[in-house]
């Protein structure tokens, strides 16, 4: 996997890598990460990824996050694997 670049955001960490023919977006924050694909042929270039990742989308990035910490933390206590 080749590394391409960071997107600059005060929320999150986003980088850009190159694999297998395709562009994987990965959004990290804390714990968690989010995973995008995208094939190379369905882009002309990496600041098209750039420009999509809008407000619109990181708040359901944003959103998505806070359903995984629920999520987690809630099979966690269920199990007894934390208190």
């Amino acid at each position: 996997m080749r590394y391409i670049k960071d997107i600059p955001n005060q929320h999150f960490k986003i980088s850009i890598y190159q694999w297998n023919n395709k562009y994987i977006i990965k959004i990290e924050t804390g714990m968690f990460e989010q995973t995008y694909k995208i094939e190379e042929y369905e882009i002309a270039n990496v600041e098209e990824i750039e420009k999509s990742m809008d407000i619109e989308f990181l708040e359901k990035v944003s959103a998505r996050f806070s359903g995984m910490q629920d999520d987690f933390a809630n099979t966690l206590h269920r199990n007894d694997v934390i208190f």
